[in-house]
């Protein structure tokens, strides 16, 4: 269980979760300065810790204080502020004046609310915490409210509001981990030494980005994935975004965190109030395995909607057809799919209005009627009585110049006035942030859900923003909430439809996997990860994503071969296994495979449905990723009572004269004994543990091997 306690003669508070501990107090000036986050500590502990600040220090070139909960402008502080506001009067410094605080339980989870002003200035902020009684997250955010009286105040420039700042212990070897990539090339993992001074990661993109994801994590130099002391930080947020590490030259670090970018501001109006969204913080102290498990924990337990469930094995259109969708070229695909024991089909872009390519339809959505002369009706009941679901690829938020809504409507689109209106795969982007427009995209939604029986959608984004205008509010300074808007409407959109249509399923896409954030997970069911379905590229892809996002989340295409984007030829096996790994599904072309391949495919769905709530629920463990020196990426999933465990390996060159040794496992009962599941041999725990499990990969290259343990007896 988790704890929160407050000491008010020190006003110290001091946040306890399972494993880890956080506190942080008042100084003397009410500015609420960081004191422990790492190992447990009882509050005598914490408040017996040195002084890391020292206001009487008299040099007036020291370095910036990385103490604080959320930095502000003001005073001698010279780091990076997580919040800066500019006043009425043109003042930018904050001074803190403490009012009160609150502690309340809720869901399994305790909440912190520490309320504090300025001292001269009707601006009142809000410092939120929440920890959690089943595990070492810890969820901050930030509230601001004008409390002048209408009318009488002017409106306070919100220049940065982040979320909250994370301060880490002095180390000398720091090292950040994060991913970076770009489209067809996400979830790229990085580990580099930790710069001194400041270090941005982010996207001003209007969307969480491919060459970026909103979480990092530090260690300090000595971590693996069984060892070493980790902090990570994750933003729950679908938008713009920017995180900005901070290291001194005493080797503290802070990290701060938040939606929006530098030039973007928020007039807050008397009576307003702007609340950022969560920003999550987690201490390991075993190393990055642990660090990632205990992630994948929390966004099962506290982040999806409906997280028990299982995800079904789908097929998707597009690489068979491209645009080239009709009625009877769907059902021939539906029939296909349910014969290999597919259990939700989803037909992808070029349904709609003149959709045969890329450059029209977008906005115009109601059926082709050339290409679906009856409606959706008759496919959806064909998929419907062939045992599948149906699902259908949406994009709500673009729009096509060549398009019936964009004639009606052009001022609906991001656009400045006198400024070209610059196309991206010959589309704009709607404005979600203007209420007419999320109510239109809302309405449609909900028709074309409810009228056709549909039970998953697949939502896309398939570019950035660009000319990020509101020409309607460009002379009262409110142009710029369109970047949280925005997002905040597409959130309200999707939660919506979930409330109103309870057995809807939806999948988060952006051209791949450039909007996959917790924000977009707490409201989704499924990612779709990246376009490229090359099962070698997979492997690095599905490597980054799952240091922070669980498999049960990661849809995995098994496609043709040679793969469409990349060319390269790959077993089936190979393509199979890389696939089960996550969320199994099929994208491919299933008219042209050979009848081996259709019998093979099936078979590897009828496993993969066998050991998927151990994929799609257990315990994820790194045993060997693809960066290892011999070329082998291997992965073993362990279900929650041990009594089954999965080990996928992939090996796509093998050097000459060099065989893949055994791989060590984890997690096992090391009391009992377990027994490979398709070859019936026997292996104790304790040495599958200390000297690996042999693996039974092919010769050749692209060789793959899927083992199911089962434990069957104690030792004796």
């Amino acid at each position: 269980m988790s704890t929160i306690t407050f000491n008010p003669g020190s006003r110290t508070w001091l946040l306890s979760m399972p494993r880890s501990s956080y506190a942080f107090q008042l100084d003397a000036a009410d500015v609420p300065r960081h004191l422990h986050w790492g190992e447990p500590l009882t509050l005598d502990q914490v408040e017996a810790l040195p002084h890391t600040y020292r206001p009487g220090r008299g040099d007036s070139f020291a370095g910036a204080r990385l103490t604080e909960e959320i930095a502000v402008d003001g005073g001698t502080r010279y780091g990076v502020p997580g919040l800066q506001v500019r006043f009425a009067d043109g003042t930018r410094a904050l001074e803190w004046a403490y009012v009160d605080h609150e502690i309340a339980e809720a869901e399994g989870a305790l909440s912190l609310a520490v309320h504090m002003r300025d001292r001269h200035y009707p601006l009142a902020i809000t410092l939120r915490y929440r920890v959690f009684h089943d595990g070492d997250v810890i969820e901050r955010s930030l509230t601001l409210d004008h409390i002048g009286d209408d009318g009488a105040e002017s409106a306070i420039s919100v220049l940065r509001a982040d979320s909250g700042a994370w301060s880490l212990p002095a180390r000398a070897g720091y090292r950040v981990g994060h991913v970076t990539g770009d489209w067809a090339a996400e979830n790229q993992l990085r580990q580099d030494a930790l710069p001194w001074g400041e270090t941005v990661f982010g996207s001003r993109r209007g969307i969480t980005g491919h060459q970026a994801n909103p979480w990092v994590m530090l260690d300090a130099g000595d971590a693996d994935e069984q060892h070493g002391q980790v902090w990570s930080v994750a933003l729950a947020w679908s938008g713009t975004w920017r995180i900005t590490t901070q290291r001194g030259t005493d080797n503290r670090v802070q990290l701060t965190g938040g939606f929006g970018h530098d030039g973007v501001s928020w007039q807050l109006a008397p009576g307003e109030s702007l609340t950022t969204p969560p920003i999550l913080g987690l201490y390991s102290g075993a190393g990055f395995g642990a660090a990632s498990r205990t992630w994948h924990d929390h966004v099962l337990r506290h982040v999806l909607p409906r997280p028990e469930e299982m995800r079904p094995v789908l097929y998707n259109s597009w690489e068979a057809t491209g645009f080239d969708v009709d009625e009877a070229g769907q059902r021939k695909l539906a029939a296909q799919a349910a014969a290999l024991g597919v259990e939700l089909f989803v037909m992808d872009d070029g349904w709609f209005g003149t959709r045969t390519s890329d450059h029209a339809g977008l906005g115009d959505w109601a059926p082709n009627p050339e290409r679906f002369p009856d409606g959706l009706a008759p496919l959806i009941d064909e998929v419907h009585r062939l045992g599948m679901a149906f699902g259908l690829w949406v994009e709500p938020e673009m729009v096509n110049p060549d398009s019936r809504l964009y004639r009606r409507h052009p001022e609906w689109v991001l656009h400045y006035e006198h400024r070209q209106r610059t196309e991206l795969r010959n589309q704009l982007v709607l404005n979600f942030a203007r209420p007419d427009v999320a109510a239109w995209a809302h309405g449609w939604l909900d028709r074309l859900v409810t009228e056709h029986a549909i039970d998953f959608l697949k939502w896309d984004m398939n570019r950035s923003f660009s000319e990020a205008g509101w020409p309607e509010h460009g002379s009262d300074g409110q142009a710029d909430r369109l970047w949280i808007d925005h997002v905040r409407n597409v959130y309200a959109i999707i939660d919506r439809l979930r409330a109103d249509h309870p057995n809807l399923r939806i999948e988060a896409c952006s051209g791949g996997g450039g909007r996959i954030d917790l924000g977009m997970l707490s409201r989704t069911d499924q990612v779709w990860p990246s376009d490229n379905t090359d099962a070698l590229d997979r492997l690095s892809i599905q490597h980054g994503f799952t240091q922070i996002y669980p498999a049960r989340v990661m849809s995995a295409w098994v496609t043709d071969s040679p793969n469409p984007a990349t060319g390269r030829t790959i077993p089936l096996r190979f393509r199979c296994h890389a696939a089960m790994a996550g969320i199994m599904a099929l994208g491919g072309n299933l008219a042209e495979w050979n009848e081996q391949d259709l019998h093979d495919v099936a078979q590897e769905i009828a496993h993969y449905k066998d050991i998927r709530a151990t994929v799609q629920l257990g315990a994820r463990y790194r045993l060997s990723d693809p960066t290892d020196p011999s070329g082998l990426t291997a992965v073993q999933y362990t279900s929650s009572d041990r009594a089954e465990t999965i080990v996928f390996a992939w090996q796509p060159t093998r050097p000459i004269g060099r065989e893949p040794g055994p791989v060590r496992l984890a997690d096992l009962d090391p009391g009992s004994r377990y027994r490979d599941r398709a070859s019936g041999r026997e292996y104790d725990a304790v040495l599958l543990g200390e000297y690996g499990l042999p693996l039974d990969l092919p010769s050749g290259d692209y060789a793959s091997s899927l083992t199911v343990l089962d434990r069957i007896s104690p030792t004796h």
